[in-house]
């Protein structure tokens, strides 16, 4: 827990979470609210549902939206993408019709859209403003307010909806941005000014992939430089897939983060199933989704210390393979197990994610962080609407109790290739160009 401490005394770690909580907080509220209000004015099921469609559609554009952060300065970029959304949500204050339900879904749009763009820019100032060390501690206390606000933020929300109604909520999420600005502003951080470039395509030692640069550990008198740009030649917004897929690190902490959500929707399909085996209403989903949050606030406060002790590769397979048998345990209908499971799997889940990020924020040339940050939330979190989708049709046609079972046996063998020694650089490297196209 000392480098836990450590990151909560450094001033701009200090900042970001502190950023990260309040805006998190409001986020969290009008998530649950925006729902509810839509369903309350309309009627419809379908329409409530495409409130959360509205804000991860930007998700699927990742790649280009975070391009900004790699051609404009990150701080005023953090800034701007937090007043954004406090400027737009007043206009929710109109909607009192079922015809006007269309701001609350473009104002949603737009939400997402800021959000991808505002996640990749702080993921990358992150990484230069806060010391290489104390990365993985801070994207794990990230992990837990994050997880922290979404136990308490909906409930917030919920009460306030009931008062004021939804133009009272949009109001709440508008002041925490504009506190979350102020908190922003406060980072002391000193950014050259942006090039839409990327630095040299080798290190000239020949064995590295294109786009490879030292890390830390090939480096260790050099100190990352996050916030420096290097000039040199212009590439695409695809430069950040590219760089994913060819490095020995990245791709498959990426592609099992993918693979994870994918089958975390799957999961979170089933969670009504698993509540009528119980005996239950669907009010206890509450309980359930408690459980998870409290493990993933937990997983969060320990995340650096076990990065550091186990490395990415290894913290990523164990936290899947908690998650996978806690996952095929579901199929037990009894309650004290479904409780564990679910405190087990929000304990597992994040870690991957957090194994990812941390990653990506070591790994990547800063000229390109801005684009992979984006890219690697795209190919991680995209999975998990299309894995809802197929659970929610399956659930229909095969009892959840053996889909359980068949979803943890999956899910673990996902694990297996993390706990293998990674391949070479040069390995990668020598495979053709097609290879480097994830399409």
């Amino acid at each position: 827990m000392t480098k836990t401490w450590a990151v909560l005394h450094d001033r701009n770690a200090r900042l970001f979470l502190t950023a990260v909580t309040v805006s998190g907080f409001g986020t969290s509220a009008l998530w649950l609210v925006s729902g509810i209000w839509v369903k309350d004015l309309t009627g419809s099921d379908g329409l409530a549902a495409l409130c959360m469609l509205a804000m991860w559609a930007p998700t699927l554009a990742g790649p280009l939206l975070g391009a900004l952060a790699d051609r404009v300065p990150r701080k005023p970029l953090l800034i701007g993408g937090s007043l954004l959304p406090a400027a737009l949500l007043p206009v929710l204050f109109a909607v009192d019709s079922p015809d006007r339900v269309w701001l609350v879904l473009t104002v949603l749009c737009v939400y997402g859209a800021a959000g991808v763009v505002h996640d990749a820019a702080e993921s990358a100032l992150v990484a230069g403003a806060v010391a290489p060390s104390l990365l993985g501690g801070f994207n794990g206390l990230r992990m837990a307010v994050t997880e922290g606000m979404k136990l308490v933020a909906p409930l917030a929300g919920a009460g306030l909806y009931a008062l004021q109604g939804g133009p009272g909520v949009a109001l709440l999420d508008a002041i925490t941005f504009l506190l979350a600005a102020l908190l922003y502003a406060g980072l002391r951080v000193r950014e050259s000014r942006p090039d839409p470039v990327t630095p040299p395509t080798s290190t000239g030692s020949g064995d590295q992939p294109s786009g490879w640069t030292a890390t830390a550990a090939e480096a260790p008198r050099r100190r990352p430089t996050a916030n420096r740009r290097t000039p040199c030649r212009r590439t695409p917004a695809g430069a950040g897939t590219r760089h994913i897929w060819v490095h020995p690190i990245l791709r498959p902490l990426v592609l099992a983060g993918g693979t994870t959500m994918l089958f975390a929707g799957l999961n979170g399909a089933l969670i009504y199933a698993v509540i009528d085996g119980l005996g239950h209403s669907p009010a206890y989903a509450g309980a359930l989704y408690a459980a998870q949050g409290a493990g993933s606030v937990a997983v969060g406060l320990v995340s650096g210390p076990a990065l550091r002790r186990l490395g990415e590769r290894r913290f990523a397979a164990y936290g899947i393979a908690l998650t996978a048998v806690a996952a095929g345990l579901r199929a037990i209908p009894s309650d004290p197990p479904a409780l564990a499971c679910s405190a087990a799997i929000g304990a597992g889940l994040p870690c991957v994610l957090i194994a990812a990020l941390t990653a990506v924020q070591r790994e990547t040339p800063d000229a390109l962080l801005g684009r992979a940050v984006a890219t690697a939330h795209t190919l991680m979190y995209t999975p998990n609407v299309l894995g809802l989708a197929a659970g929610a049709a399956l659930v229909e046609l095969v009892d959840q109790r053996p889909l359980s079972a068949l979803l943890g046996v999956a899910w673990l063998a996902t694990a297996v290739p993390l706990f293998q020694r990674p391949a070479s650089a040069s390995r990668i490297a020598s495979r053709s160009p097609s290879d480097a196209n994830p399409a």
